[in-house]
């Protein structure tokens, strides 16, 4: 064990106490148990300081990297990986729930060439108001089109439709969305033995 000196025992007795301090909050309020630096740093803070939008939020958790570009009111969950190494351009009022991983580049070429051939990379761009579930992955080169659903820990691939629903590995068609004449959402889904 690391032998503390005076000083540093307060300022660990004094960052605990501040640990929860925020915590207590951050359930009194939100009913959730963040991750320390969460509860530190404010979601909106993030949001502003990457997109320059006073209504984008971003977890501070999110590791963002290269040219990425965020349109307003646009929500981003903890845990997630944005690359924008190969330009990544995301809408007006998408959510990326936790844990979404977006690759505008990959090694793949290069590592099983023996570092003869060189990284590759390709822009991913999402459109307004979609929706990419817990843990799904977009790899590089994919347009996901408007008003479009990626389901949870689906892998896309290739390009989205507009008011498409894919899910799955690799992500495929699974549905998708409609709007009625007042412009509410119905997800309608595929009959599987279609």
């Amino acid at each position: 064990m690391v032998k503390l000196t005076e000083r540093e025992k307060n300022l660990l007795l004094d960052l605990r106490r501040l640990k929860y301090a925020l915590r207590h909050d951050s359930v009194k309020n939100f009913k959730r148990f963040n991750p320390f630096m969460e509860d530190i740093e404010l979601w909106k803070t993030k949001g502003w300081e990457v997109s320059g939008q006073h209504d984008v939020t971003i977890y501070d958790s999110t590791t963002i990297v290269g040219d990425v570009k965020i349109g307003p009111a646009t929500w981003i969950g903890p845990f997630c990986s944005l690359d924008g190494t190969g330009g990544l351009d995301i809408g007006e009022g998408c959510d990326i729930s936790a844990g979404v991983h977006i690759q505008t580049h990959d090694t793949v070429r290069r590592c099983v060439s023996g570092k003869k051939m060189p990284v590759d990379y390709a822009p991913v761009s999402i459109w307004d108001y979609v929706f990419i579930g817990v843990g799904a992955t977009i790899l590089k080169g994919v347009t996901i089109g408007p008003h479009s659903v990626v389901a949870a820990g689906a892998v896309v691939t290739k390009d989205v439709s507009p008011c498409t629903i894919v899910g799955g590995v690799p992500a495929k068609k699974i549905g998708v969305v409609r709007f009625d004449e007042k412009g509410l959402v119905k997800l309608q889904y595929s009959d599987i033995n279609e």
